[in-house]
């Protein structure tokens, strides 16, 4: 049985990873909510007591006039990777007796005119998790002098606590991987056409792809690119029309994995395998991503909601702490949608009649 750290006081993340599940997941089995397997639920239980682990309210000793309410932003609820780091940031909250507030803003007027000092954030809150949303030195020090708190995941502000992984390098692992088994023709699903909130992560995911291509000796070709919107819908789009090229790649890297979703539906639609015809690498490890055997780049999400509240919890304690970023890690977990290229295709990609 897993024992107790040198720290003062076992944290959820603590119990999480002696347990193998995540942060969300422990919250989720010791609060008694639902969709948690029994047997999960009763090893969850099982670690926690063993590592003396409570969830203390009081632990924070807030001071007076804090009104113990946070808000996480996020650009879209639906999506499942903001749902899931809106997860892990909830689980801490639920440890340390803050109440959460979830928020979604759609462009980057919607983002400052919330983050503006006219919408009065501090009779509201203590601090503010921004999910991939942009801020401006400016505003966070207005936050700040205005007593809010900040912490961010993906976007670096100042010295406020970050936790970030690198797109760059998650982008060629997936990449890479394509290259190793010996594909030329290597297509990238990408995000949106018209990015309302101008994000970093397409951007670096995109120059991860080229930065592959380039290692590999292979030229970039922008008939092999096309925008998936990060949903199943954009994937599956986007897939349709990488085959129809009179040249198709013999594999995809696609942005996200609900994307490669879309992109799975697409190939069965025409009778073809992930994995057989086309090879398919996706970025996330989705919960869905195991069941369908799609090669992925997994990246720790509810673990960085997380990771991001903790720190805010430290910056509302300590606000004039200077804090460093935090690198989430990424790893390649290969399955079934990835192969070499089919017996038959050419040096320049085109491949059999199964393509046709």
């Amino acid at each position: 049985m897993p024992q107790r750290t040198n720290r003062t006081r076992t944290t959820i993340e603590d119990v999480a990873t002696a347990a193998n599940v995540s942060v969300a997941t422990v919250s989720r089995a010791l609060r008694g909510l639902p969709n948690v397997a029994p047997s999960t639920r009763a090893r969850v239980s099982e670690v926690a007591t063993a590592m003396h682990y409570r969830a203390d309210p009081a632990a924070a000793r807030l001071a007076a006039g804090r009104t113990r309410t946070i808000v996480v932003v996020v650009p879209h609820l639906a999506g499942w990777y903001f749902s899931t780091v809106v997860a892990g940031v909830e689980a801490v909250c639920a440890e340390t007796g803050y109440d959460c507030i979830v928020m979604a803003v759609g462009t980057i007027e919607e983002s400052n005119r919330l983050l503006d000092e006219t919408y009065h954030l501090e009779r509201r809150i203590d601090g503010v998790v921004l999910v991939n949303i942009p801020i401006s030195d400016a505003q966070a020090r207005s936050l700040a002098e205005r007593g809010v708190s900040c912490s961010t995941i993906g976007v670096r502000v100042g010295h406020q606590p970050n936790v970030a992984i690198d797109d760059v390098a998650a982008a060629r692992l997936a990449v890479d991987h394509l290259v190793t088994l010996g594909h030329r023709r290597i297509a990238l699903i990408s995000g949106q056409v018209e990015d309302p909130m101008n994000f970093e992560v397409p951007k670096m995911r995109h120059h991860g792809y080229a930065a592959a291509l380039d290692a590999g000796g292979i030229a970039p070709d922008d008939e092999l690119v096309e925008a998936g919107n990060f949903g199943i819908d954009g994937g599956r789009e986007a897939m349709a029309a990488l085959l129809d090229r009179p040249s198709p790649p013999t594999a995809v890297f696609a942005m996200s994995d609900e994307m490669a979703f879309g992109a799975l539906m697409t190939l069965q639609e025409r009778g073809l395998a992930a994995g057989r015809d086309v090879s398919l690498v996706g970025i996330d490890d989705h919960d869905v991503s195991r069941v369908l055997g799609l090669t992925t780049v997994r990246q720790h999400v509810a673990e960085q909601g997380a990771l991001a509240c903790r720190g805010l919890m430290a910056a509302i304690d300590t606000p004039t702490a200077r804090f460093e970023t935090i690198r989430s890690p990424v790893e390649l977990v290969v399955r079934s949608t990835t192969s070499p290229p089919p017996v038959g295709t050419t040096s320049t990609g085109a491949q059999t009649s199964r393509l046709s």
